[in-house]
């Protein structure tokens, strides 16, 4: 049966109504006939309503966070997981056995063994399991994977990716939010760039990672970069240097609210529930967004580089940086034998060495978010599981693993100083985890 047959819409629980669960939940706003929110479950009251409130939740469905929901058995078809890093694997491992198809946001989890139990828990099960590479699913990417399979570049034989954080989005997240300590959440690569080790296997196809080298820092977030002029302050409202600071939460938070910014509410909506002058204000004079970004309390790396030898000789190499003016605006450039594509994630251009003609590619734009990326995966996933068929989704769990794998390789070799032999270090992770 084809998902335009489905006598119902596939039925989904949102599990973490935060902004990667309201993603995945626009879909169903979207398409009402293809999916239909029907549980929500968040620790966080005005979250859990709020999400509820759109999609006609009754409040026998509201949970106040994944267990109580888990305890009330298999209540619809799928799940998207949607909380915290350090819970995914914990979650999915409930889950799975409940009968219930998974989507589960990226990263998969913290640490490799947990990322090599999940993939163990849904294994030969029957169920669909996706994972949150939204990279994949875009109009944008799967256009540039077209023009690969299409032979006109030739062999491919390097690939220059940059993804640049944003200079507000990486003290918002890094510095002051949920993803600035390893101990409690993932190492910067991992929270960030996962995806962006997966595009990279995904245009490099079968072509599989032979050797990886990494290099990077926390090179300005700390306390020994803090201006003199910042003395003992710890928080942007007592500080005497607020003023001249980029980093300023009073810049971030507060002054869009007091002005005719164009999105007043882009990062203030992420730090109260109430977006006034008198709520943010309260919020950056009392919580941790309005803490100093000098203060010490992060640790993850604000710079670094990939490097990535596959096994045809083939090399790639990833930034991420923290330093920049667009937002997660990533952009490619992809060197053939044959020719070349540049892009930036709105347009790319192909150039072909025998002809030298340039070919100018505008791809369809959806809408939401990583360029109609969580549109994508969200329609590949509810088209799985209404036909039970998870070649929709283009990704074995295996896959995912994999790629996942390649980001833990590339932090070991940060860390250690070493080159590392990927296919020896994914026999060796596997050999001490998998079941």
């Amino acid at each position: 049966m084809s998902i335009g047959e489905s006598s119902r819409p596939v039925t989904l629980a949102i599990i973490g109504a935060g902004q990667r669960g309201s993603a995945y939940a626009a879909y169903a706003e979207k398409f009402p006939d293809l999916c239909k929110v029907v549980a929500v479950a968040d620790p966080w009251k005005f979250r859990r309503e709020k999400m509820s409130k759109v999609h006609n939740v009754p409040k026998e469905n509201q949970y106040d966070g994944w267990k109580s929901f888990a305890e009330a058995g298999k209540i619809c078809d799928a799940v998207a997981v949607c909380t915290m890093d350090d819970t995914h694997a914990e979650v999915v491992g409930v889950f799975a056995p409940l009968g219930y198809h998974i989507l589960c946001e990226k990263p998969m989890a913290n640490s490799i063994k947990d990322c090599v139990t999940m993939v163990d828990s849904v294994r030969d099960t029957g169920l669909i399991f996706g994972i949150g590479h939204v990279m994949r699913y875009s109009p944008y990417n799967r256009a540039v994977r077209e023009v690969l399979d299409s032979g006109v570049l030739g062999e491919i034989i390097n690939i220059q990716h940059i993804e640049p954080v944003g200079w507000q989005h990486f003290a918002h997240s890094y510095v002051r939010g949920n993803w600035k300590n390893e101990a409690t959440t993932s190492f910067s690569l991992m929270a960030k760039c996962c995806h962006d080790l997966d595009i990279l296997s995904y245009y490099m196809g079968k072509d599989s990672p032979k050797r990886v080298s990494s290099f990077g820092s926390l090179a300005h977030f700390k306390p020994s970069k803090k201006p003199k002029e910042a003395g003992e302050a710890t928080r942007c409202t007592d500080c005497a240097y607020e003023r001249k600071c980029p980093y300023s939460a009073k810049k971030i938070y507060l002054e869009p609210v007091m002005s005719d910014a164009e999105d007043p509410e882009r990062w203030a909506q992420h730090i109260t529930d109430i977006v006034d002058i008198e709520n943010v204000g309260k919020a950056i004079a009392e919580g941790p967004y309005g803490l100093c970004v000098y203060n010490g309390q992060n640790d993850v790396a604000d710079n670094q580089v990939v490097n990535i030898e596959f096994e045809s000789g083939a090399t790639a190499n990833i930034t991420m940086v923290a330093f920049s003016e667009v937002v997660c605006n990533r952009s490619t450039r992809i060197h053939g034998t044959r020719g070349e594509l540049i892009d930036n994630m709105e347009t790319f251009t192909v150039f072909d060495f025998s002809t030298q003609e340039k070919k100018t590619v505008v791809p369809k734009q959806e809408g939401g978010g990583h360029g109609g990326g969580d549109m994508g995966l969200a329609r590949a996933f509810v088209k799985a599981v209404a036909e039970k068929d998870a070649s929709h989704l283009g990704v074995t769990p295996e896959d995912v693993l994999r790629s996942h794998l390649m980001v833990f390789a590339s932090e070991a070799s940060r860390k250690e100083g070493r080159v590392v032999d990927y296919g020896q270090f994914e026999k060796e992770q596997k050999a001490l985890y998998s079941k």
